[in-house]
């Protein structure tokens, strides 16, 4: 079974940064999307930023330009450097992989790291 292990979170001051990985436990197909997703109390989850196989990455608008997502080589780590955290930016951060377009379309999930922002 593949596992996703998110680390990274924590309590940051708006205007700072802060770094998720997300580890897998074992070789994911290097053509899967993986991607960051977010979820705030009362809301629903929400995409964050995406990266395909061949690199292509997507940001949620509320994002773009503050926080880029990367991973590693060989693809089993996944990153999301923030940097310019706003309150709204509150939310536990899950990561995923092996999906599509639609959230409930990604095949692995992590359990969450939560960003508190004050």
């Amino acid at each position: 079974d593949v596992q996703l292990v998110e680390s990274g979170g924590g309590s940051a001051q708006a205007g700072g940064s802060l770094k998720l990985s997300c580890a897998a436990s074992t070789y994911i197909f290097s053509g899967c999307r993986w991607g960051w997703f977010r979820q705030a109390p009362g809301k629903e989850r929400e995409l964050v930023s995406t990266i395909s196989g061949d690199g292509t990455t997507t940001y949620a608008d509320s994002v773009k330009g503050r926080f880029t997502i990367s991973q590693g080589n060989p693809k089993t780590t996944l990153y999301l450097q923030m940097n310019g955290l706003k309150t709204e930016d509150t939310a536990m951060y899950y990561c995923a992989a092996c999906g599509g377009e639609r959230i409930a379309s990604y095949v692995y999930w992590g359990q969450g790291t939560q960003v508190t922002v004050s």
